[in-house]
């Protein structure tokens, strides 16, 4: 297994400090979504450390079937922290994000380990164009000569490698990747006996996409969500916002979003959606661990709630700065 320590240093974002605790009880780091939160409120740190501040990122684990048939079906091929998804299919396999820089070939190895050749790796997938999730798909692309397929919004992210609005930031930068498929929005992707669409849900990153497909198991189907984001995280709302419309987008996507209650769901922070838990229940013997219709609807609520914190946080702040 290869050794993904990176360490970024520039400049970044801060987090709120924590209350100190007794030496005899070390403080114990934030969960990535609590982390994740926090940067909505944080101002500008000399330093981005991602494995120290994101260390569940770059911790390994063993990749697994998550619902599906034998031969069939989704595979987690990501990290701790990190949901990257694997989609094998007889006419060459589908990947769905790809993690930091330097993970594609964590994310080859994870295949291998599954009994697949990553080289027979026709379509990638992306849900934003963030180093978090786009980092590796340079790397897996170089690997298979698989097209890369991505939303319009985002493509000039990922071909220029960079986070849209803070460009001059460049310890966000990711590989740079060429898309050979753009779309809008209800695109379609079919290959190999499997067909998922695609929905953007904006605000996250402009050309923010959600993918949804159907998974037989059992002789049963099951509706799977790969939901991109709503979080606010290090976007700026206002002041200049991150890119223009950015609230418009997040409201836009809480909008489609309300009804939506997917069987099975899955994101690109395993947080999300409470992995951890499901995961150990399916290896418990639970062949259905995943299947949870009252997850994402929870989850979106949750979003939506922070981001007008957030919103309210950020104009106050912004506000009081104008009136100086």
């Amino acid at each position: 297994m290869m050794d993904f320590r990176i360490l970024l240093a520039a400049a970044s974002f801060g987090l709120a400090g924590c209350a100190p605790l007794e030496p005899s009880n070390p403080p114990r780091p934030a969960d990535t979504l609590t982390t994740i939160d926090r940067m909505a409120d944080s101002g500008p740190s000399p330093t981005f450390e991602a494995e120290k501040m994101f260390p569940s990122w770059f911790a390994a684990i063993e990749p697994y079937r998550v619902i599906g048939d034998q031969d069939d079906g989704v595979y987690y091929v990501g990290t701790k922290g990190l949901g990257m998804y694997f989609i094998p299919t007889d006419e060459g396999h589908i990947v769905i994000d790809g993690g930091m820089p330097g993970q594609g070939a964590y994310v080859a190895d994870s295949i291998r380990k599954l009994g697949y050749d990553p080289k027979d790796i026709k379509i990638l997938l992306n849900s934003h164009a963030h180093l978090d999730h786009s980092g590796g798909l340079a790397e897996l692309k170089r690997l298979s000569g698989a097209q890369m397929i991505a939303s319009e919004g985002d493509r000039s992210a990922l071909e220029g490698g960079f986070y849209l609005g803070s460009e001059n930031v460049k310890s966000l930068n990711a590989p740079p990747i060429e898309v050979n498929v753009t779309f809008s929005d209800d695109f379609t992707v079919t290959h190999g006996g499997v067909s998922l669409t695609a929905r953007i849900t904006p605000g996250h990153t402009r050309g923010c996409t959600s993918w949804m497909m159907d998974v037989e198991q059992g002789g049963k189907t099951y509706q799977t969500l790969f939901f991109c984001s709503a979080s606010v995280a290090a976007n700026r709302l206002l002041g200049p916002p991150q890119y223009e419309g950015i609230v418009e987008d997040y409201r836009k996507t809480f909008a489609i979003t309300k009804d939506w209650k997917p069987d099975v769901f899955l994101s690109n922070h395993p947080e999300f959606f409470g992995m951890a838990a499901k995961h150990e229940r399916l290896k418990a013997g639970d062949p259905l661990a995943f299947v949870d219709d009252g997850g994402f609807p929870a989850f979106i609520a949750k979003m939506e709630k922070n981001f007008e914190a957030a919103l309210q946080k950020q104009t106050l702040k912004h506000n009081a700065i104008m009136s100086e």
